[in-house]
This record gives structure tokens, C-alpha cells and sequence, in this order.
């Protein structure tokens, strides 16, 4: 199957899922036509991605300053090929936003099993904890993904 859009859900659209957008989309760079965007089921929305995400991903030579958190909608569940969340609950919540979006919403860990926690308003180290899985499921996924 060929993901063109994937998109990635987190709560607030500021933490977890702008960065593993941004990690994503660096990694799928050389796939054309592949959209890689975020949003939030409880979006804090306008607002950039948290200073501490920014850090850890300024770390890796990936810019988030230009990020801007947006609220899930029926229509961009219903555009994307495929939906990761960050936690099993995300999952249920993306589906009751929109039915039709059961059969391509997964969880980012969904192959090694795992949630990635949410570090908004936690120390650095959180932050990396989970930018650690974040990365770990990136491996995961990008087999599956590049095809």
C-alpha cells in the first residue's frame, strides 16, 4: 500500500506529534508526492511547538520553529492513507471524531508494542524519553513505509 499523506496525532499538536512529523518527513524527504502533517485532538491551537521539543529536535538538525498546532478535523482524517497516534486512547478518540478512519489509524509504537507518554509541562528528560520511542518507532515503521 502507498501512504501519499500520513498524518500524526497527539493531544495539544505541540509535543509528540510535531516531532515525530518532523522526524518523519525528514525521513520520507526522498519519497515524492509523500505528505507527512499533525494534529491534535485536543489542539492548542496557533500555538508553536513547546520550546523543549524544539531543543531536543534542534539536537538532531530538524527546525520546528515554524509549527503551529491545529486541531484533528474530520477532513484531514478523512485525507490521510494513514493515522499514527502517540497512545492506544488516541486511537478510540480519532475514531470517534471519524468512523471511516478505522482500518489506517495505528499507534506510532504499534510494532514494538508501546505508547509514547506525553512530556508536555515535564523536565527535559521526559522530553527525550520520549523523543527516544519516538525514533524507536520511526525504525519500525520506515520498512513499512518505504515499501
Amino acid at each position: 500500500m502507498i501512504f501519499n499523506n500520513i498524518l500524526v496525532v497527539c493531544v495539544g499538536n505541540i509535543c509528540r506529534s510535531p516531532m515525530a512529523e518532523a522526524l518523519l518527513a525528514d525521513a520520507l524527504a526522498d519519497n515524492a508526492g509523500v505528505t507527512v502533517s499533525s494534529a491534535g485532538i485536543a489542539a492548542l491551537i496557533g500555538e508553536p511547538a513547546d520550546p523543549m521539543a524544539q531543543s531536543v529536535l534542534s539536537e538532531l538538525g530538524l527546525d520546528l520553529s515554524s509549527h503551529r498546532a491545529q486541531q484533528l478535523t474530520p477532513e484531514l482524517t478523512r485525507a490521510a492513507d494513514l493515522i499514527l497516534v502517540m497512545e492506544s486512547g488516541h486511537r478510540r478518540a480519532v475514531e470517534s471524531i471519524d468512523r471511516s478512519v478505522r482500518g489506517k489509524t495505528y499507534r506510532w509504537g504499534e510494532w514494538g508494542g508501546f505508547d509514547v507518554p506525553d512530556p508536555y509541562r515535564r523536565p527535559r528528560e521526559a522530553f527525550e524519553q520520549s523523543l527516544a520511542l519516538i525514533r524507536q518507532g520511526l525504525e519500525d515503521w520506515l520498512p513499512k513505509l518505504k515499501g
